[in-house]
């Protein structure tokens, strides 16, 4: 299985990213509200640093190739059937976790040491590995706008302050974001981005601090080959934490 995802990415060097959804289930009920997002960094560049630790360091010291963005985009794990539970992040036996990179390089190291794990250690929770499904985007055709929407809160700061979806400066520092991300990946900056609909705000704690955003769908004007790119790395800051994923 791991020779085939490997050769799909050689001979794809021209793709819009890469996204492998892994099947998980939990060893917990649920899963500590600092566990949802919180773990997701380091298991990003545990992950990278068992396949490649030069890369790993790379990335979490310097970012990509001269740039302090690292292009890697992750979710928090998502499980379908959880309970509802008031103030409970709760789990089920048919989770995922979503890894991503429009970078191949990253990709590739990404995708060796998923194939290689039968469990994925998320802060307190041991997450049972079931399987793996790569998703390589095709080019995506070009259009007046491309709609996007992502299935964890969007971060979007200004100064230190964090904004939402409807605030002053929300789409312009969304679209400052986005510009940083094109040109890390050597694509035109896009022409706008307007906000079409948001979910509630959303608090977690990351590393004892703060993140606060929401979902959201947005219409974009941009290059096809960004929007495929931010399909397997994310919107907004913080991508790597588990925030601003596409679904």
């Amino acid at each position: 299985m791991t020779r085939g995802w490997q050769c799909v990415i050689v001979l794809r060097e021209d793709w819009g990213g890469m996204r492998v959804r892994v099947d998980v289930s939990a060893s917990a009920p649920s899963l500590r509200w600092e566990d949802v997002h919180g773990p997701a960094r380091a298991v990003v560049y545990g992950l990278l640093g068992s396949q490649d630790a030069g890369l790993a360091k790379s990335l979490h010291d310097d970012g990509w190739k001269g740039h302090g963005l690292r292009p890697l985009g992750v979710t928090s794990p998502q499980f379908k059937g959880a309970p509802r539970k008031s103030g409970v992040y709760t789990t089920s036996p048919e989770g995922s976790v979503w890894f991503g990179s429009p970078v191949p390089e990253i990709a590739a190291v990404l995708v060796r040491a998923l194939a290689s794990r039968s469990e994925i250690v998320w802060g307190a929770a041991r997450l049972r590995v079931r399987g793996f499904t790569l998703d390589v985007a095709e080019p995506a055709a070009g259009g007046d706008q491309m709609v996007l929407e992502t299935a964890t809160p969007v971060i979007v700061k200004r100064e230190s302050r964090y904004l939402l979806p409807g605030e002053p400066f929300f789409e312009e520092r969304l679209l400052h974001n986005l510009a940083h991300k094109a040109d890390v990946l050597g694509l035109p900056a896009p022409s706008g981005v307007r906000v079409l609909e948001a979910g509630p705000r959303r608090r977690f704690t990351v590393r004892g601090a703060p993140r606060i955003g929401a979902q959201v769908r947005v219409a974009l004007d941009a290059d096809p080959r960004l929007v495929d790119a931010l399909r397997s790395w994310g919107l907004g800051l913080d991508t790597v934490q588990g925030f601003g994923w596409v679904r």
